[in-house]
């Protein structure tokens, strides 16, 4: 069967639209996959598309060839729980995979206007400023950085110093030559933060300012539009980075998220930390010390 493939488009309101989201995404995961993956066999006959074919995926999940040809053609509006976790498993998703899925094929209506501005959550900015030896950061919906205390400034830079709009972890990976060095796998944060930017355009299709963010990364950046035609999607939850600091080498940091339960604006309080007893942990000391007169606390400073 031969099978067209049409790049994802905009909304009528001018974000993403969910139909080619949800289509792309269930190709890409299908083409994927090879017979001998699923447990099928493998003819060797000419294979016109990559991975399985929709008769293939269909056969796994148990449901018709014409079924799951309309939800690939972008339209969930009436597929059930069932349906769409037997897809899953067909389709050997992960859990974040999953998750997006089921954003995509059965989205929620939104209770309220996707919000232009963000503003840290007052809570946060307290927390913050308490934890003094310790680099962290507020993360918002569209990977915009709300607040960020000393540590965070030295270790990362002075956002501060940028104009509102540039504080933005998307734009800075994949627009400001600096964070290439400073990552020592930069290209590993750069798949990271596209995932995360899929995740949110799953839950907020309707957000014209992620389009637009979307739209002028894949014009200024060829690594951002082949890593977002991949529908690559990924949580933030916890991990570990290897930065290469100008002042003191290179440090092994590792990281974790914490979202508050019930907590439905998309913040996210980010901290980085060492090993105790590590070189890590040494340099990590020094360049507080470093930092405390040299950088401006963002989270006094971030406000717009």
């Amino acid at each position: 069967m031969d099978e067209q493939h049409t790049p994802p488009t905009g909304s009528a309101g001018g974000g993403l639209d969910p139909r080619a989201e949800l289509s792309e995404f269930l190709r890409t995961r299908r083409a994927r996959l090879k017979p001998e993956d699923v447990g099928l066999p493998d003819f060797g006959r000419h294979r016109r598309v990559p991975g399985l074919r929709r008769e293939e995926l269909a056969q796994l999940a148990g449901v018709s060839v014409a079924y799951y040809t309309r939800l690939e053609q972008g339209n969930g509006r009436n597929v059930s729980a069932e349906v769409l976790d037997s897809i899953a498993r067909a389709l050997r998703l992960n859990d974040a995979e999953r998750i997006h899925l089921t954003h995509l094929a059965k989205p929620k209506r939104q209770r309220k206007p996707v919000a232009r501005t963000q503003q840290a959550r007052p809570a946060l900015r307290y927390l913050l400023e308490s934890m003094d030896g310790v680099p962290a950061y507020v993360v918002g919906r569209r990977a915009e950085i709300l607040a960020w205390n000393r540590m965070a400034a030295a270790l990362f830079g002075d956002w501060g110093a940028l104009p509102a709009q540039e504080r933005n972890w998307a734009r800075l990976v994949f627009l400001n030559p600096d964070y290439r060095d400073l990552f020592v796998e930069w290209e590993q944060k750069a798949s990271d933060m596209v995932g995360y930017l899929r995740m949110d355009a799953g839950v907020h299709p309707e957000d014209p300012q992620l389009s637009a963010l979307v739209g002028e990364l894949s014009v200024k950046c060829e690594e951002f539009r082949r890593l977002w035609a991949a529908h690559n999607v990924k949580e933030k939850c916890r991990g570990t980075k290897r930065v290469r600091h100008p002042l003191v080498g290179e440090l092994t940091l590792l990281w974790e998220s914490f979202r508050p339960a019930g907590d439905d604006s998309g913040q996210s309080l980010v901290t980085y930390f060492a090993e105790p007893g590590t070189p890590s942990a040494e340099a990590l000391r020094l360049l507080g010390s470093w930092g405390a007169d040299a950088r401006r606390s963002g989270a006094d400073a971030s406000a717009p």
